[in-house]
Formats: structure tokens, sequence, C-alpha cells
């Protein structure tokens, strides 16, 4: 158990390489009730979230989510999010545990929309049934046809006759569900999907192997590869930045980094060398310090030390040999395609 963003979270429970199994081959379960929710209503409410996040709003139908963020005025994150279209005049945002009064403090200020902005965090706990077991786990606690859930969309049912927001997302790479329930649901709601899934061999799963889960699938984590010192084109998320959309907050520093060109971008690598490339370690080109580590283990499903690294633009292409200082010694490594991991379709 280890301290997150001001909860007790667990690392592992039975170890990681079997976590990350579990979900890569069948099912795991993940207690993600440290992430924070806020709701945004009002006839005013599109107009608020389109203003502070990048990526089209307007596009959201009822029941559809999309990844986007919220950014500084420089075009820098102050998180990455879910924006989930409740109705028309109804936006539910999950954010990062550690941001998230930062958050919600963030978007009041920005409120010159008479929109009504709710710091949700306390009225949900948040359960990810992930793999591809996930939805035939599921689906024995609730009468939601949850095949029908399009990837990105959600829904209001019941499990377990509780109340949920059901919704077909996750940050494994693997298929599932993130469901939304009231706190004192919760742990009943968990052994009962761990009871469900005890046929297909589920397994609790805890925060390492949802770092190694999302590693590998090449997606990213706020306080690694997006901070306020990084802009989505640096880490490789452009297709959240919907210029055309209209003005929104960071645009005019986005244009003008587009014009300009990046100088930096986030890269994958494979450790060629015997050793792992771990968080902050740097990158080397020759004797020169050229970036470093945003995250790095080994990839137990794909059987690679791998990372994520900020480099700059001319040494990250694909088949750039480059080396990572491991402690006191220097380990090769060669700039790789992410994601690392695809799930078969």
């Amino acid at each position: 158990m280890v301290d997150f963003g001001g909860w007790d979270m667990p690392v592992e429970y039975a170890g990681i390489i079997d976590e990350h199994l579990a979900v890569r081959k069948a099912v795991g379960l993940f207690d993600v009730s440290h992430m924070g929710e806020i709701e945004i209503r009002g006839p005013q409410a599109f107009d608020l979230v389109n203003h502070i996040t990048p990526n089209a709003v307007s596009r959201l139908e009822d029941g559809q989510a999309h990844y986007s963020a919220l950014l500084y005025p420089l075009g820098t994150f102050v998180d990455d999010i879910l924006v989930h279209r409740m109705g028309p005049e109804h936006y539910f945002l999950c954010v990062n545990a550690s941001n998230q009064e930062k958050d919600y403090e963030w978007i009041q200020s920005q409120n010159a929309f008479d929109a009504e902005v709710e710091f949700a965090s306390p009225k949900y706990v948040q359960l990810a049934v992930q793999g591809p077991r996930a939805l035939e786990t599921l689906g024995k606690l609730t009468d939601t046809d949850l095949a029908a859930i399009r990837y990105y969309w959600f829904t209001r049912g019941e499990v377990l006759g509780v109340p949920a927001i059901i919704a077909r997302t996750g940050y494994t790479g693997e298929d599932g569900c993130e469901i939304y329930v009231a706190p004192d649901d919760g742990e009943r709601l968990w052994n009962a999907i761990m009871e469900a899934g005890e046929e297909f061999g589920i397994k609790p799963c805890g925060l390492g192997a949802r770092n190694t889960l999302r590693l590998e699938s090449g997606m990213s984590l706020y306080g690694h590869e997006i901070d306020d010192r990084i802009t989505p084109y640096e880490a490789r998320l452009g297709w959240i930045i919907k210029l055309k959309k209209g003005d929104f907050l960071g645009r005019d520093a986005l244009i003008k980094q587009k014009a300009e060109g990046v100088t930096r971008r986030l890269v994958g690598l494979e450790m060629t060398g015997r050793g792992i490339g771990r968080d902050g370690y740097r990158v080397f080109d020759g004797d020169k310090d050229i970036g470093w580590i945003t995250s790095g283990s080994p990839g137990p499903f794909v059987e690679k030390n791998i990372a994520l690294a900020m480099l700059p633009i001319d040494k990250g292409g694909a088949g750039t040999e480059v080396a990572v200082q491991v402690r006191n010694r220097m380990v090769e490594a060669r700039v790789t395609p992410t994601p690392f991991y695809s799930r078969k379709k």
C-alpha cells in the first residue's frame, strides 16, 4: 500500500506480472475510486466545457465520451480528462486523483458562462473491469446489453440492482467497462464482480499493473508524459486539438507552436542492452544528454524492457540508436513506434 494522490492505494495484490497478464488474457478488476469527478450543468454548460477543453465537444452525442484535456493559456496541461455528455446541458468529467481539487478550481476560475460546476468526487466510486472476458464477467450482474455500448460510449443502467453509469472506456489497452456507483454500494459490487469473474481467472489489480498496462499501450500519465510544461503536440496528442472549432484556452499558443514546429516529442524506446530504463533516467546521444525517460519498466506481455521518452525531433525517428544512463552505466536503446502493444479488435 502506498500514498497516491492522498489515497491509500494497493501497488499489487498477487503480483504485478500476474495481474498484468490476467488483464491481457482474461479479466482484471481495478478499484479506481481515487479518480475525480466534476459535473457541469446548465444552459451554458456546453459553452464552458468547449472553452476549457481543446477537443470538439460539439461532436459529442448524448451517451458519448472522448479523451481531452484542460489546458493553460500557454497550451500546456492542467490535466488530461475524459468528457462524457450526459445530456445537452450536463457534462461529466473524469479527472486525475491528484489534480481533482486543482481542476475544479481552474474550471471555476474560467466560468464566465454562468454554468453550474459541481465537485462530484464524493458521490462516486469507480470500478474498472478490463480484459477480453470483462463484458462476460460484468454481464452476469446487469440486464444492460454491454456489447451494444460502443467504444467510448456509456449508458445509465443498473449493476447488481444498483444505479450505475457504465462506460466502455479504460486505461489498459483492453476492452472493458468503467462503472460509477454510489460509495455505499462499492464494496458489495467489488465482491460480486470478483465472484462473477472467478470462472475466467479474474484477479484484483493494483497501481503497478495499471501502470505497466497503460505503458505497453502507449497511454500518457499526468506527471510523467504530460504536465504544465508539455503541450499536446509534444506529447503526440495533437489529435485532441481541434483548432477549427473556434476559441478555447491555449489555442493561440498551440497555433503558434504548430506553425513553428515542435522541437521535442514523446517517443517509444526499446531497451536493446541489458537494463531497465526507469522514470527520470537520462537519454544520451554519444556523450550528449538529449532527453529523459518519462515512464519505463519491463513490459510483461510484450516481454521487452520498454519506455516512453521526451527527445529532440531529430532523434525521434524509429530505429534511432540512443543510450540510457542506468545508474552509473550506459545501456543501449532504440527508438520504436508506439503503442508497444495493441489488442486485436
